[in-house]
């Protein structure tokens, strides 16, 4: 007497299943890699990207360190942008508020987000912002101008990094660039409501 052969049927019906689990783990891998890579390098300062953090530096260091300040527009965004203060300079871990300005120089509202990065690169896992208008997308009335604040300052712990003894100088670079949904958005904020805390 034979005995009996599983169902094929059965068997594929398996191997089906399993590839498909595959196939959207995979799917959701990579579209949870994008958020986890910027907050993995927001937290570790990687690849010039500066650290965030809520709390103050504990201690205020004799060294100081200029900080330059940098404004980029991608071409798509019909915004003036650059910064109040060309440069700053501050003791190691005093906390800073710099500020930049930026003008819709369209007859639209427009919605921008922004970038940012550190460089030296070596330096942006000490450069830490305890607020920033980069932390949310800004929305622009027509000829509206704003001023955009940060508040930052360098972690005391550079002072350890023997590697880093001859920064003087660290730029802090900035790009903004229109939004995708930005028609939908700016119709969604009242003019006289905006979701960034502004300095007039």
């Amino acid at each position: 007497m034979q005995s009996a052969k599983p169902a094929p049927q059965k068997s594929n019906r398996k191997v089906l299943i399993y590839l498909s689990t595959i196939v959207l783990g995979m799917t959701a891998l990579a579209y949870a890699s994008v958020p986890l890579y910027k907050l993995f390098c927001q937290v570790t300062g990687f690849g010039g990207t500066p650290r965030i953090s809520n709390i103050a530096a504990d201690e205020v260091l004799e060294r100081q360190i200029k900080v330059r300040f940098d404004a980029n527009v991608d071409r798509k965004l019909a915004w003036a942008f650059k910064p109040s203060q060309l440069t700053q300079v501050s003791f190691v871990g005093e906390s800073v508020l710099a500020s930049y300005q930026a003008t819709n120089i369209s007859d639209v509202p427009i919605a921008g987000t922004a970038t940012f990065n550190v460089s030296p690169a070596k330096a942006a896992p000490y450069f830490v912002k305890l607020d920033c208008f980069c932390f949310t997308e800004q929305v622009l009335q027509p000829g509206e101008t704003m001023k955009m604040p940060v508040l930052y300052y360098i972690d005391p712990e550079i002072a350890n990094d023997k590697h880093l003894d001859e920064i003087t100088t660290i730029t802090l670079s900035y790009t903004f660039y229109k939004m995708k949904n930005s028609e939908a958005v700016s119709a969604s904020v009242d003019n006289n409501s905006s979701k960034i805390t502004t300095l007039r």
